[in-house]
């Protein structure tokens, strides 16, 4: 199968069976936002819960938070965030598209190029020369560019009942004013109601560190995990819920003593490939790359990226960076609180006296949850060929989900509406959502369509109910990898389900 074409079938098959729509869609939907549906919200809390069980509820030193989306704008300023969140925005000139010029295809300065006009498939062909920045388009390979003009990555808002607009249009009224002078204004006015959405969850961490290790009475090394929605204005949003405006993201802070980041970064990035392997089919489309040298924030003495070969190639899914101290130094450097670890079993590497305080160094892993719903979905996606009962070839489509992922666990399918069947099913069905489970009781369309249903949703397993069962109590299970049938009683079948959702170890 083309790689392309498999991510064309993962679009179609998210809309057709309600993983993923477009969001606002009757309205002619809106680029970059997108809606979960019945079963991708399954799906997605499914991720979240396995990260959370794993990183939390599997651990004594690692504890969770649930901060605000909207912050003190100071802390951004202070993260560098407001000062540094910005890219480089260029539009082309021939097809229109916007890009970011550093990351752009570099060309030497004076290179002449070929594309066609308007940037489409056929059409006049145009010659151009690269300029003195040394890029073209990567979008249509235009040399007719813009100039570069600085674009920042969050989303501003204001805070509170008055909107600054109307005191900015009376604040100008009859005035003759320059555009600095204009924009110089605004900025005055919205200052004191100016606030972001938070581009990223962690910052809320450091923040909050003393309340949380005062409160929890945790010791170093400690960890503070953290799950939720995040905000970048992106230049150029890509490869459907890859990258998109609003995305979901699972982070933790493993604060350390200094000088030991090296081993705990060798720690945090094995752990977190081992669970991704716990959860997948094809552990080799996983991989760790390290950043070069010129390739580190700032504020990172070393950082891994775990990437996900995607149908476009490899694309980072997770970063697991050494920040060193850099985020709490700033943090009460800017509010003169003292964000600091006191340790009186340890002594002081200066002083030789018994007790240590110190600022303590973190391990930050970063996952992006939408960004592993993807790549789950990209993982499970199966095409099976095979023949029917007749010697006739037919192909199967399935999602190979681990079972304690799948949105539903297992589909209780009464083979017709009467004789009792659908009462015994709804029995079924009952026992296992009050084991917790998802499932779905479904009577419609013949048993042959219901299995191809529930093959293509991931659903592992299909009891079916029939007349036997009514004399024996038995049904028949489907396991969906195999599509195997076996006939057993019912409580084997309920137990079988159970089991098997569990989350792997």
């Amino acid at each position: 199968m083309n790689e392309l074409d498999l991510m064309t079938k993962i679009v179609s098959l998210c809309k057709r069976r309600g993983f993923v729509f477009q969001s606002s869609e009757i309205y002619g939907g809106l680029k970059s936002a997108y809606d979960y549906g019945p079963l991708g919200v399954e799906l997605k809390r499914n991720i979240a819960a396995a990260w959370w069980r794993s990183m939390v509820y599997e651990r004594d030193d690692i504890v969770g938070i649930d901060a605000s989306i909207v912050m003190h704008p100071k802390v951004w300023e202070t993260s560098g965030h407001v000062s540094g969140f910005s890219d480089p925005l260029v539009d082309c000139l021939n097809c229109k598209e916007r890009f970011r010029g550093d990351k752009a295809p570099q060309m030497a300065a004076g290179t002449e190029v070929v594309y066609i006009k308007g940037g489409k498939d056929k059409g006049e062909k145009i010659k151009g020369v690269v300029n003195s920045r040394g890029y073209v388009c990567p979008i249509c390979g235009s040399s007719e560019l813009s100039e570069e003009r600085q674009f920042n990555g969050m989303f501003r808002t204001t805070l509170g009942p008055v909107d600054p607009l109307d005191e900015f249009f009376r604040e100008i009224k009859g005035k003759d004013l320059s555009e600095r002078d204009m924009r110089g204004i605004y900025e005055n006015i919205t200052k004191s109601s100016l606030v972001y959405l938070r581009p990223e969850t962690a910052q809320a961490m450091f923040v909050q560190f003393l309340n949380v290790q005062q409160t929890t009475s945790m010791k170093v090394p400690f960890g503070i995990a953290q799950q939720g929605k995040s905000f970048r204005n992106e230049i150029t949003v890509e490869h459907f819920i890859f990258r998109s405006c609003e995305f979901e993201q699972m982070e933790m802070e493993f604060f350390i003593e200094p000088g030991t980041q090296a081993e705990w970064l060798k720690y945090w990035t094995d752990n977190r490939m081992a669970w991704y392997a716990k959860y997948t089919n094809s552990p080799t489309n996983f991989r760790l790359r390290q950043h070069d040298r010129d390739e580190l924030a700032h504020y990172s003495d070393d950082c891994f990226d775990v990437e996900y070969l995607y149908p476009w190639g490899w694309g980072e899914l997770e970063g697991v960076a050494s920040r060193t101290d850099y985020d709490l130094k700033k943090h009460a450097g800017a509010t003169g609180v003292k964000l600091s670890y006191f340790d009186q079993n340890k002594a002081d590497p200066e002083t030789g006296k018994m007790g240590w305080r110190y600022v303590p160094y973190v391990i930050e892993p970063a996952a992006g949850l939408t960004r592993t719903f993807l790549a789950l979905m990209l993982d499970a996606y199966t095409e099976e060929k095979g023949v029917d009962a007749e010697g006739k070839e037919k192909s199967r489509v399935f999602l190979k989900f681990h079972p304690s992922i799948a949105p539903i666990k297992a589909a209780i399918l009464p083979l017709v509406k009467k004789d009792g069947q659908p009462e015994k099913a709804n029995e079924i069905a009952k026992k296992l959502r009050e084991a917790g489970l998802n499932v779905s009781y479904d009577e419609q369309q013949s048993i042959g369509k219901r299995y191809a249903k529930h093959d293509e949703v991931g659903t592992p397993f299909c009891i079916t109910i029939d007349p036997d069962t009514m004399k024996d109590d038995t049904v028949t299970i489907r396991y969906r990898d195999t599509a195997e049938q076996r006939r057993m009683p019912i409580a084997e079948a309920i137990e079988t389900v159970i089991q098997s959702s569990r989350h792997p170890l």
